[in-house]
This record gives C-alpha cells, structure tokens and sequence, in this order.
C-alpha cells in the first residue's frame, strides 16, 4: 500500500517528494527539522509514522494537512500541489479541541458551519457520524459530561462531517489511559474499515502503530528523515490478542533494532 520513488505508482493518492522543512531560530539562525523526505501513500491505506521526539513527525502532518508549507520539495495530493488548506482532508489532534459550551452535536457540526455547508444535509451526516464513532445518545451532553475517550470519538467525527478522503491524526490518544487507549485502537480500526479513508497516524506507542497501520514509517532523530518503511503483514480485523503473535513481536523488534541504533525513542 505504500512505495518508495522507485517504484511508487503514479496512481499513489499523496506523493511526498524530497521534502525538507527549515525553521528559524530565536537567534536568527536555521533549524533543518525534516531532511528529503521522500514516499507516496496509496489511497485508502492506513500509515503510521513513529519516530524520536522532535524528529518532525507533527511537521510533516502539518505539511500535508497543507498548514505549513515545505521549504524544498513538494507534496501532490489526488494529482494536486498542496499549497494550503484543503476541503478532502480532516484533522484530529492530541487534545479533543471540543469547545466547552457546545454540544457534542453542534461541536461535530462546527465545520459545517465554517465552510457554509447545507446545515439540514450536515445535521444527518452528523447524526450518522455519531453513530459511527458509537456516541448516539449523547448528542446533547457537552463534553464535560464525557469521558476522555469519548470525547476523542466525538473529534473523529468532528474531522469526518466535510467527508475527506484523507484523515490526518497527531498522537489522538497520547493522553488517555492505557486501557482506554486500547479501546480507541479499536474502534479506530473499525472506523477506518467503515469509512474507507485514507489515514495518517503520528503516535510514540511502536505497539499502536503495528497494530493500526498497515505499513510504519520510522523516523530518524532530527533532522527527521524516512529511515525505513516497515509493511505489516497481519490480517484484518485485528484483536488486541494479535499482539502476542510471533508475527506481531518480530515487527515490533525490527522497529525497537532501529531505534536502538539511532539513539533514544519516547
């Protein structure tokens, strides 16, 4: 499902090509945060990208959700350049970003209301997203009276109202409990299956992103380069119990060698 430049197909639905990302420095100077990074993503494939802290991974989201832009290379998304913000594209971040004094209802339907959509047309879409993400029933709570977790469900859905094809998520359940965490994989999984979207995963877990992804892009210190793409041969639908496999373990081994050589992981 994903390809290098050698033999990526020009079908690939986002080609990444030779991207590099330059900050500046308080003190005037340049920080180099991602070095070439070249691939392409084939549509409806679910990636996970793990990598050191501060190797550029939410960098390289950012690029493709189009909220920053590359300082070389470029990244061409369904046959187009992306220069900015698109309307295919949904993001979820680490935080929920529910808006306190809305409901779970109206926070789903906030996109609809920036974008000017059919609002009766978005209602409905809103109310079957719920569904999807398993919260009907709580469509009128605001999001103190739900759990962590729930409220992250309720952003899946929130990023998913506009339809895009490609859904961006960075570390979305870094600060939930470990066994809610393994509930949200679940449902994630479901909800990609469901949904037939392309998905871009970011998390520090190499367990998540093996159980998620069907391919792993692993990152090296900063600047952040694609040091390998790991394919994850396991079946689908995937039970928590996979993750005792040899299959699953031999994985997550070749990912933790990588580490070991490139220094720390968190």
């Amino acid at each position: 499902m994903l390809a290098t430049p050698a033999d990526a197909p020009s079908s690939a639905y986002i080609q990444i090509r030779g991207v590099s990302k330059t900050f500046e420095d308080a003190s005037g100077g340049s920080v180099l945060a991602l070095r070439e990074i070249d691939c392409a993503i084939e549509e409806g494939s679910f990636v996970s990208i793990v990598g050191p802290s501060g190797c550029g991974k939410s960098t390289l989201l950012r690029i493709l959700a189009g909220l920053l832009p590359a300082s070389h290379g470029s990244v061409v998304m369904d046959g187009q350049p992306i220069s900015g913000t698109r309307r295919d594209v949904g993001m979820v971040f680490q935080s929920s970003i529910l808006l306190p004094w809305r409901s779970i209802l109206d926070n789903v339907l906030l996109p609809a209301e920036v974008l000017g959509l059919d609002m009766a047309v978005a209602r409905r879409r809103a109310m079957e997203l719920l569904e999807l993400v398993r919260l009907q029933g709580f469509e009128h709570k605001l999001p103190r009276q739900l759990s962590g977790g729930m409220q992250q469900r309720a952003s899946i859905a929130r990023a998913l109202l506009h339809d895009p094809k490609v859904l961006l998520m960075d570390e979305p359940f870094g600060a939930l409990d470990a066994m809610t965490r393994e509930q949200m994989n679940l449902e994630l999984q479901r909800i990609w299956l469901e949904s037939g979207k392309t998905v871009v995963l970011i998390t520090h877990s190499i367990l998540e992103a093996i159980f998620l992804g069907d391919v792993v892009f692993v990152m090296t210190p900063r600047p952040g380069a694609l040091r390998r793409v790991i394919r994850v041969h396991l079946p689908r639908p995937r039970r928590m119990d996979v993750m005792a496999s040899p299959a699953f373990s031999e994985t997550a081994n070749q990912i933790r060698e990588l580490f070991s050589h490139a220094g720390s992981f968190e």
